[in-house]
């Protein structure tokens, strides 16, 4: 896995405006080793408690996220850093500990355009109940979604019309049953039913 290592002040390139100010503290009143990477899909972010190896915080982060993701993401990782310092390696990676770590650490951002509206309803209502991935909670998974740079044609298909066609993983399918969670597609090529998360990115066929 490549990484960039580098200084704080770095940062500003990937965050939105007005967002370094507040950010930068954390990096002044704590050892933070940032790692930015470009090549993971599964995970958006990552933090590692400091080991006699690696004796500070470690954070890595994937840079092509978008700046809104891309703070999210890195709060949520603080928020971890904050609940090892205070309750070391007894609290749940993402228990009430950290739960309210995150709302403490993410809400002086709120309310000074930081966020688009979207995004900060979202957040609202995501702070509630914080989930341990934006991707759980889908209200803030589209929100966030909105301001990705993506090819032509890339949707999620909880956007796609009743009986649209998309391609996933190199098959095609079209919607057939929208349920609460799921949206139900056919299969094209062999003619079964499958189930898809709303929050799925697929590649929409134009007739």
């Amino acid at each position: 896995m490549k990484k960039q290592e580098k200084s704080v002040n770095y940062l500003s390139q990937f965050l939105p405006d007005g967002a370094y100010d507040l950010v930068a503290p954390f990096f002044k009143s704590h050892v933070i080793h940032l790692s930015l990477t470009h090549e993971r899909k599964s995970v958006l972010g990552d933090y590692r408690t400091p080991t006699k190896e690696h004796p500070e915080h470690r954070i890595s982060i994937n840079a092509n996220l978008n700046p809104y993701s891309f703070l999210v993401t890195l709060l949520h990782e603080l928020a971890h850093m904050f609940t090892f310092i205070q309750y070391g390696h007894k609290a749940a990676p993402h228990g009430p500990e950290w739960k309210e770590k995150y709302r403490h650490t993410l809400t002086p951002f709120l309310g000074k355009q930081i966020f688009p509206p979207d995004v900060e309803r979202a957040l609202h209502a995501y702070l509630q109940d914080p989930a341990a991935s934006t991707c759980a909670d889908p209200r803030l998974f589209k929100a966030l979604y909105r301001y990705d740079e993506r090819e032509t044609g890339q949707k999620l298909v909880d956007q796609l019309p009743q009986n649209a066609l998309f391609v996933y993983d190199g098959q095609t399918y079209q919607i057939i049953e929208r349920r609460r969670t799921r949206i139900k597609c056919k299969n094209i090529q062999n003619g079964k039913m499958y189930l898809f998360p709303g929050i799925a990115e697929v590649k929409e066929v134009k007739e």
